[in-house]
């Protein structure tokens, strides 16, 4: 080993013989006898400009107690009051480093009323600070200088929950599917503020460009003496990418008379349209219907007619006919009717 544990002891006691040496010194004693009378001179100061009159601000808890359990407090209450006081340095030093003060404590019979509303007045709120600071403090201000809170008794309903804002796919994209977890909140509320509330609405979302599946946790948009529970929703976004897919469907008669027959040319056309990759697959000519009916026929004197595609699948968009119109016949047979 490079040292031993002789050799550390060793340093050990020279460096002691080192600062021992140097506290001993002319200089150094002077050097502290400085800064005792330093130290002194700055305690005198400290106790003489204490002594004056200063202002400063306080916190001081807020507390609501003895809700009934049938009461659901609908709006958020101030958890704080913010005080500032005028005194002596000294007094506010205390205040500082050793006094902490007790929450101010609402007790909720105190204000129950028929409003489901309370305010609790400022002078009251004056009060309940002030019986917490010395007589030679000067309260100046309370903040906030209104303190209420609205309260249900009760009542709810089951509403559901809308996405608002804004929710955009990427180029070549598009928006296959969202899903909201929980789909609806229970909300509590006075009587006249929960008839108002028909929907649940997440706060403005702002998912532009997307390109793939998002999810996202968003609270949801305050009313005004209106509680959510839960107060937040997930927003699950399903994102696709779009595909084009071509399948021939034939033209059919709709509503011809049994002896006569629709002859079309050609008898299918291309239908050509867009749809996701993952239901690229699932698409076939069997979702999509293109009917020429015989009353349109009687009413127009065209030898082609324009064709009308229909479709059962929710999924494709942007569907073109090629041709979009066709050359048409109707054939008449002759029935005949044995004896």
């Amino acid at each position: 080993m490079l040292f031993g544990k002789k050799n550390i002891k060793d340093i050990l006691r020279n460096t002691k013989d080192k600062v021992r040496d140097f506290l001993l010194t002319e200089k150094c004693r002077e050097f502290l006898i400085f800064l005792f009378f330093v130290a002194i001179s700055f305690g005198f100061w400290m106790l003489q400009t204490l002594d004056g009159n200063f202002e400063t601000e306080f916190t001081i808890p807020l507390r609501l107690k003895d809700v009934p359990k049938n009461v659901v407090i609908t709006s958020d209450l101030q958890d704080e009051v913010r005080v500032k006081v005028e005194d002596r340095g000294t007094v506010l030093l205390n205040y500082m480093l050793g006094r902490s003060f007790l929450p101010i404590s609402i007790n909720f019979s105190d204000y129950e009323n028929s409003s489901s509303r309370v305010v609790l007045p400022y002078e009251d709120l004056r009060k309940r600070v002030s019986s917490q600071l010395n007589s030679t403090t000067k309260l100046l201000s309370v903040y906030p200088d209104s303190i209420g809170f609205v309260y249900s008794q009760g009542k709810f309903k089951k509403v559901p929950v809308s996405v608002s804002g804004k929710i955009t796919p990427g180029i070549q994209y598009y928006i296959s599917d969202i899903k909201l977890s929980p789909d609806s909140v229970i909300v509590y509320a006075p009587a006249e503020v929960l008839k108002t509330v028909q929907t649940a609405y997440t706060m403005p979302l702002d998912c532009e460009d997307l390109t793939e599946n998002t999810s996202l946790r968003t609270s949801l948009k305050k009313i005004d003496g209106a509680k959510y529970d839960p107060s937040f929703c997930d927003v699950s976004v399903s994102v696709d990418m779009y595909s084009e897919k071509t399948v021939e469907v034939p033209v059919v008669g709709i509503g011809f008379p049994a002896n006569k027959t629709l002859r079309t040319f050609p008898s299918k056309v291309k239908v050509t349209f867009k749809v996701g990759l993952s239901g690229y697959s699932s698409v076939n000519a069997d979702d999509f219907f293109i009917g020429v009916k015989y009353s349109d026929l009687l009413k127009t004197s065209k030898d082609n007619i324009d064709l009308v595609v229909t479709t059962t699948n929710p999924n494709v968009s942007n569907i073109r006919v090629v041709p979009s119109s066709v050359d048409y016949l109707i054939e008449e047979s002759v029935i005949s009717i044995r004896q």
